[in-house]
């Protein structure tokens, strides 16, 4: 299947963003809540309309970054938040990213990318973690869709994929999920 960029704008301009919760998922303002260094360079791949980008950049998280393939989404984050710096939001394949990063959060990128671009989506983020970063966010945890995204997975599934890049990989299930996903999320923490 081919998830181009016009695959997601078209997902945008017809307003099927099922996987949009118009706020922030609760796991990751949880972990947001907790941190303490407001200076850690952090991306959202994939990031969408990325409440998590408005909500770190609001709660002085200044070096936040989101790469989306598709524009409209980065759009809309600039017109709910006109101070974010327009060159932190980036119209771009994730895969062709060249910058290096303390925190990349995962936030349902991870299950819209095509299923044969799992394991150099772990590649890719251990090239793109400073020594001692961390991936963080949250994976599905459920058997969903073969033909087209959110495609599913599970745990034995995913350590697969980073096992060969990350000796420090923790995937528990998620306590605070977002009511439509209880009992189908991880939580993941992983350091480079």
């Amino acid at each position: 299947m081919n998830l181009s960029e016009n695959f997601w704008t078209n997902k945008y301009e017809t307003n099927k963003i099922g996987w949009d919760l118009g706020e922030v998922s609760p796991p990751l303002k949880a972990y947001f809540d907790q941190l303490k260094n407001k200076d850690l360079k952090i991306l959202i791949p994939g990031g969408g309309n990325s409440y998590e980008a408005e909500y770190l950049f609001n709660n002085g998280f200044k070096n936040v970054y989101v790469i989306d393939i598709a524009k409209q989404p980065l759009q809309n984050i600039k017109l709910r938040v006109p101070d974010f710096p327009e060159a932190q939001l980036i119209h771009a394949n994730f895969f062709d990213l060249n910058q290096e990063f303390d925190l990349i959060i995962e936030q349902t990128f991870f299950c819209a990318i095509n299923q044969e671009l799992r394991p150099k989506y772990a590649a890719k983020m251990n090239a793109i973690l400073k020594p001692k970063g961390k991936l963080v966010g949250v994976l599905f945890d459920a058997v969903l869709n073969e033909d087209h995204p959110p495609f599913g997975g599970n745990k034995e599934e995913y350590l697969n994929y980073f096992q060969p890049y990350f000796k420090n990989i923790q995937m528990i299930p998620c306590y605070n999920s977002f009511q439509n996903r209880k009992g189908m999320e991880l939580f993941v923490k992983i350091e480079k």
